[in-house]
């Protein structure tokens, strides 16, 4: 993806992935083991384009890599297919956990569409309680390997259906149970957030947060809609707010929406090897996320669907170090920026920030100037 000669001093991704990460945009059926995918379509019978793991894995790599959401979105047709029965949706949630701490991650918000799991009889309060168990499993098992995570969830409804209210109603109920908050996804193009603000009109009653995918495959009207219309607290992807952003002269002049994200410190969930895959973003050298960063904007950075994307988080920061020359500096801030918009309670976050990430990133950067 990286067509230019990288920065010779770029982080590689075994010093990445000792660095503690947040993730706050990692989609649960993005993410399945390919082993895991073939011994559950076995045993339901669902039919897969391979059933070798290596050849499976890079056929979502390859279906993914069109050009577009919609074609990018036909690809969880399969993962969603082996997430029916609880025992199921028990494993995924237990093996993502374990494969994002194995990574660094130290905490991460995943997110799925309860909805899109109810084919084989399950309730949504079923699929919830399942994935949550699954989540706890993987913490614990991810800790006895001495590489301990925090798992929360954020509930999806999907933006061209009509159940957003009854799953935001479902993240409320579960609230102190590991869901900390609410997303819409699927396809954007035609299903504008706005669709949807009685969701988000009763999410704000119950002080529950959300974020809202937008600006990925829309432009600045779709961030538009989910900021100024919704109230998002943060916004999945929003690269598409650089054509909002005018840096041809030698200061950036900001749009009213750019300008208020930007003050207001509105999150972006960003996800590089995803924006390429979906058009959002032509190449990586000429992706917004370095513009974005350097005029001050709550940048985060993320995996979306590790498998569709065949990505971690730390590969994510080694292609940025290797295009943008980013160092330590800029992975503690993304990843400082990731926790103060988490949707953790404060206390948590600052205990986070002070007792976990800055003093692991003041080791890594004196350790570099060694």
């Amino acid at each position: 993806m990286n067509s230019s000669a990288p920065f010779s001093n770029a982080l590689t991704h075994e010093q990445l992935r000792t660095a503690p990460k947040v993730v706050l945009h990692e989609h649960l059926d993005g993410g399945l083991r390919p082993e895991t995918i073939i011994e559950i379509a076995d045993e339901i019978g669902h039919t897969l384009p391979t059933d070798n793991p290596e050849e499976l894995r890079n056929w979502f790599f390859d279906a993914a890599d069109s050009g577009t959401l919609e074609l990018y979105l036909e690809t969880f047709a399969h993962t969603v297919a082996v997430m029916q029965r609880a025992k199921d949706c028990f494993r995924v949630a237990s093996e993502a956990a374990q494969d994002l701490a194995s990574d660094g991650v130290v905490y991460a918000e995943l997110r799925y569409a309860p909805e899109q799991q109810l084919l084989s009889g399950l309730s949504l309060e079923e699929v919830v309680e399942a994935t949550l168990a699954g989540f706890e499993e993987g913490q614990r098992i991810a800790a006895e390997n001495g590489n301990p995570i925090q798992v929360r969830t954020l509930l999806c409804g999907m933006r061209h259906a009509h159940r957003t209210t009854e799953i935001a109603k479902l993240a409320v109920a579960f609230r102190d149970q590991g869901v900390v908050g609410f997303d819409i996804a699927g396809g954007e193009i035609g299903n504008p957030a706005e669709h949807h603000v009685e969701a988000f009109d009763y999410l704000r009653r119950e002080n529950m947060p959300f974020t809202i995918h937008a600006g990925e495959s829309c432009g600045p009207e779709s961030i538009w809609g989910a900021v100024s219309v919704c109230s998002a607290n943060r916004i999945g992807h929003g690269v598409q707010l650089i054509k909002d952003i005018d840096i041809t002269g030698d200061f950036a002049k900001l749009s009213n929406l750019a300008q208020y994200i930007l003050d207001r410190r509105i999150a972006l969930e960003v996800a590089p090897s995803s924006n390429l895959q979906t058009g959002a973003a032509e190449s990586i050298e000429t992706h917004p996320i370095s513009v974005l960063y350097s005029l001050g904007f709550r940048v985060t950075v993320n995996n979306d669907n590790r498998l569709m994307s065949r990505t971690d988080v730390s590969r994510e920061f080694q292609l940025l170090s290797e295009t943008f020359g980013w160092g330590w500096a800029e992975v503690k801030r993304c990843t400082e920026n990731a926790v103060k918009a988490s949707f953790l309670p404060y206390s948590e976050r600052r205990f986070m920030l002070e007792e976990v990430i800055r003093p692991a990133y003041t080791a890594l950067e004196s350790a570099n100037t060694e």
